[in-house]
């Protein structure tokens, strides 16, 4: 059985076919944060995961929009893992595939203290190549990565498969 969460959710997400390529089915959240009782439900919900969470990561571009209010929610600091260059200081860095494409991710270097508890979260987990990245950057800067969580998972594309041994939370498997 569905959670009312869940049905709220999927009730406000639209599909957008062929974007940004050809074949891929983009899952569009923008009606889901133009709505306050849905997008409040949501930082609540991933907030409530927070419990001793130093740093919550959120991952460019819509991984912003959901991180930084939980970040906020939970009393915890927000970083932003972004695309290459778009960080003015010292970075690490990761390449990934992902459903379309390839790219590369950065974190400030000093971005987290040493042992800081993480909780990633972003938007979609499509086919784990952008988390599995953000992960391994994370650990790379020294922190502990407690955990992901998504607001939605393509079950079909086996993201998951990437996160092994993770605690990885999803408010909607499609």
């Amino acid at each position: 059985m569905m959670s009312e969460l869940s049905e709220l959710i999927l009730r406000r997400i639209r599909d957008v076919p062929d974007y940004p390529r050809p074949g891929v089915v983009f899952k569009d959240i923008t009606p889901l944060l133009a709505d306050h009782t849905a997008f409040g439900a949501v930082v609540d919900e991933l907030a409530g995961l927070c419990e001793g969470i130093d740093k919550v990561v959120g991952i460019e571009a819509r991984g912003f929009i959901l991180a930084a209010p939980v970040a906020y929610r939970a009393g915890a600091g927000f970083v932003p893992v972004r695309k290459k260059g778009k960080l003015p200081a010292e970075t690490l860095q990761r390449s990934y595939d992902l459903e379309y494409g390839s790219a590369i991710v950065e974190v400030h270097r000093d971005a987290f203290e040493p042992g800081e508890r993480v909780l990633i979260v972003d938007d979609v987990l499509a086919t784990g190549g952008t988390a599995r990245a953000t992960v391994d950057l994370v650990r790379e800067a020294g922190a502990e990565v407690v955990g992901a969580a998504v607001l939605m998972e393509l079950a079909f594309l086996a993201g998951r498969d990437q996160l092994a041994g993770l605690d990885l939370r999803s408010l909607v498997i499609v």
